[in-house]
């Protein structure tokens, strides 16, 4: 079998060595970005191209003779990658265009759940103009957020009391997004913990992974700019502890109820990973946003413990045959810590060396935006390498991670408090807090 894997960072480095473990007789190949040398070493073939353009991927699917693509980013399948591979005949690890609005499109998403009776939404509205929007924020009060309806790499979405300090505040920023033919969506600003749990699916069977929670901001203590994931924990029991047992239920059925939604909705199938962003509130469990493929980092936690043949899992999920595979997950905790570089994420360095040479195991890294130059590993100017820490605990399995990631040479920085006793208390506490 010759699979394509697309993308070359991090999550798809842990999606390459997922589809490397499975003893079956396969041919790796990769259309990246740029040359990320730990997936290099288990392809086949990496190529270098653009990879949001459909012609440059199906015509190298062709010449390669794929039979089965992983799409890893979100901009190819917003771009209609898996709709064009689809059609040539290629079996995809992702869904069509139009299922995809489901992180494309904010307002889709809201009004899914609307439409279909999921009870995950907070209040909410849309807009494509600032009229009404002075009236919902003084209904909001002071918890509000103003999401940008797209794509935006992580920086469309701005929370009160973070981004906006004030009503105006939040106005000016609609008035941008008016200006620029956007619309928004205006909601609630929920009060809880955060955690993401992704789903493996067929269109009409769900097979879940480990609950994981993400953090976001760049600096210690939850504090700076937002970025793309500085780093996540799991735990042994496939849960966090700041979790109930309803709410891992809860964020099941939702992930659940909104795959049917969609296979109603377009008489066709969801196909690939839903991944559901979610948030433990007072009253129960609701969505913040769903995305459409595995998340980064969280990719890296829940592959290392995938104890089943990735290969079987992806042909169930192709072949509507989801419910016949066994999807089963070590019980092991871990935690994942981002290695990047000074200055991410606003005015991050590039270009500089990257050390490895006090590194014991390798195979906990996982290269993220990396290149080569002359043979040598240097910073490409987005978060750099992952180490993940597998252990019997949390506390375990941070100390690994943090001695990893602490010898990754260059510079670079990283958040040493992801995954300790004292983060892991604190989010505790505040739900114990709420509830």
């Amino acid at each position: 079998m010759n699979i394509l894997v697309i993308g070359s960072g991090a999550r798809e480095h842990a999606i390459t060595r997922a589809v490397d473990r499975s003893p079956k007789n396969k041919k790796i190949f990769c259309l990246a970005s740029n040359i990320n040398p730990g997936i290099a070493e288990l392809c086949n073939d990496l190529i270098v191209a653009d990879i949001n353009n459909r012609s440059t991927i199906t015509n190298y699917a062709k010449d390669v003779a794929i039979d089965l693509a992983i799409i890893g980013p979100e901009g190819p399948l917003a771009l209609g990658v898996g709709d064009a591979l689809l059609h040539m005949g290629v079996r995809v690890v992702g869904p069509r265009k139009a299922l995809a609005q489901i992180e494309t499109s904010k307002a889709f998403t809201r009004e899914l759940l609307t439409e279909y009776n999921i009870p995950a939404n907070p209040k909410y509205k849309k807009f494509s103009s600032l009229n009404g929007v002075s009236k919902f924020l003084r209904e909001l009060g002071e918890n509000y957020v103003v999401k940008y309806d797209g794509l935006a790499g992580g920086k469309g979405v701005k929370v009160s009391g973070d981004h906006l300090h004030s009503h105006d505040d939040a106005k000016i920023y609609c008035q941008e997004l008016v200006a620029r033919g956007s619309v928004f969506v205006l909601e609630e600003k929920l009060i809880g913990q955060e955690f993401s749990l992704m789903s493996f699916c067929d269109g009409e069977n769900l097979k879940h992974m480990p609950a994981v929670q993400d953090h976001k901001r760049a600096y210690e203590g939850d504090t700076g700019p937002n970025t793309g994931g500085m780093g996540a924990y799991s735990d042994e029991d496939h849960s966090l502890p700041f979790l109930t047992k309803e709410d891992v239920d809860s964020a099941h059925e939702i992930n659940v109820s909104t795959a049917m939604a969609l296979k109603n909705k377009f008489g066709d199938g969801y196909n690939g990973v839903l991944y559901g962003g979610f948030i433990a509130t007072a009253d129960g469990v609701k969505l913040i946003e769903y995305n459409a493929r595995f998340g980064d980092p969280e990719a890296m936690n829940v592959l290392s413990l995938l104890d089943s043949d990735f290969i079987e899992i992806c042909n169930g999920i192709t072949e509507g045959t989801l419910n016949k595979v066994d999807v089963e997950f070590k019980n092991k905790a871990t935690v994942c810590k981002y290695a990047v570089p000074e200055g991410y994420p606003d005015k991050p360095v590039r270009g500089e060396l990257i050390s490895l040479s006090d590194i014991e195991n390798h195979d906990r890294l996982f290269y993220a935006s990396v290149d080569m130059r002359e043979g040598k590993l240097i910073e490409a100017g987005s978060r750099t390498i992952a180490a993940v820490g597998i252990a019997e605990s949390i506390s375990a399995a941070e100390k690994i991670a943090e001695r990893d990631v602490s010898a990754v040479g260059g510079p670079l920085f990283h958040r040493s408090d992801i995954g300790t006793d004292a983060l892991v208390k604190k989010r505790i506490q505040h739900m114990e807090s709420l509830r």
